[in-house]
């Protein structure tokens, strides 16, 4: 049995995206648009960057970007897992604020504890949340919603109303986590390829990934063939607000500080990316690779209106979601279209 039959298994055709057995040719190329379509945008969206802007493809550039995607994509790791199960995470962001601020306080401390205390805590966020969506029932969007606000005022708390920044000793092994350059990236990038990897072989080639594809394709049904529902939702929540916290830790090593302002609307980013990388909101469907690629495309976007200066910053938000309503809406029509055909 394929992960594709335990994802959607009281349904005879594949899940939207898969290429179903013995397709026609128009299914084929339906199911390659749902799969790959970021991928081809990303590379035409570089290729018209580098012909367009001399310091596009630059060094500095690249690095840069490939920095700055780094702590959204981790981020966007566990949204992944929480997405295919048909769930929302909204605390997301503000997960990701409070760990870089629990980080550079325990980083006084030691590295060990820079580094644990906001996994702790913020993986202990993500267990409470699991909790109440799986036992009680509860909306994932009311649950993280009121997580949002609760992890938002304890960060508050913290840190004195925002009056008090906690700062990183350069000189600490925990700051040159963020700091050092490993073949001309940063220690955070190989940080996020290597959870990245290891994400996809978790969600691909292990029972955990094809429980998290059965219960997003039908819980019911799941839970009927003896899947562990509640146990996958808690898992999977559990695991977004760790890699939140961890994605806070590495962002304060990069700036040497637990910058209080962070983290507002990254929760909308991530969402977006997962979905721009062909993970379906509706559950069942979804790979690691495609939410990488749409944070690349985000971030190449961001830089190009960055490149052109006479616009806005603010055109980035309004590009961002002009792109995430075709997506959706190219998501519907071809899932309608292989159901049709």
């Amino acid at each position: 049995m394929t992960t594709a039959d335990i994802g959607s298994p009281v349904r005879k055709e594949a899940p939207p995206g898969a290429e179903p057995l013995g397709a026609t040719r128009a299914e084929r190329l339906s199911a390659l648009a749902q799969q790959h379509g970021a991928l081809v945008t990303l590379v035409i969206a570089v290729i018209a960057a580098s012909l367009s802007f001399d310091t596009f493809l630059t060094g500095d550039n690249l690095q840069n970007m490939a920095l700055s995607s780094a702590f959204l994509a981790v981020v966007a790791l566990g949204m992944t897992f929480v997405i295919v199960t048909g769930g929302i995470d909204l605390s997301v962001g503000s997960l990701f604020a409070l760990g870089g601020v629990l980080a550079a306080w325990g980083s006084q401390y030691g590295t060990l504890v820079a580094l644990l205390l906001p996994l702790a805590v913020c993986g202990l966020v993500g267990v409470v949340n699991g909790l109440l969506i799986a036992r009680s029932g509860l909306a994932p969007f009311i649950v993280t919603l009121a997580a949002m606000l609760g992890a938002r005022g304890i960060l508050l708390a913290v840190t004195d109303e925002g009056s008090t920044t906690y700062l990183v000793d350069k000189d600490t092994v925990f700051a040159s986590l963020g700091q050092e350059t490993l073949l001309g990236l940063g220690v955070p990038v190989w940080i996020t390829l290597a959870l990245f990897g290891l994400g996809a072989l978790v969600l691909r080639r292990t029972r955990f990934g094809q429980y998290v594809y059965a219960v997003g394709g039908n819980e019911d049904a799941a839970a009927l063939m003896g899947a562990p529902v509640a146990r996958t939702k808690i898992a999977v929540y559990t695991v977004s607000g760790l890699c939140a916290g961890l994605a806070g830790a590495l962002n304060a090593a990069w700036l040497v500080s637990g910058v209080t302002i962070l983290g507002s609307g990254m929760e909308l980013e991530a969402i977006s990316a997962v979905v721009i990388g062909g993970t379906l909101l509706s559950g069942g469907f979804g790979f690691i690779s495609g939410s990488l690629v749409g944070v690349l495309l985000l971030k190449v976007i961001q830089n190009v209106i960055n490149q052109i200066g006479s616009l806005d910053s603010a055109y980035q938000q309004v590009v961002s979601g002009a792109f995430l309503a075709v997506v959706v809406v190219a998501q519907t029509w071809l899932g309608r279209r292989q159901r049709v055909l």
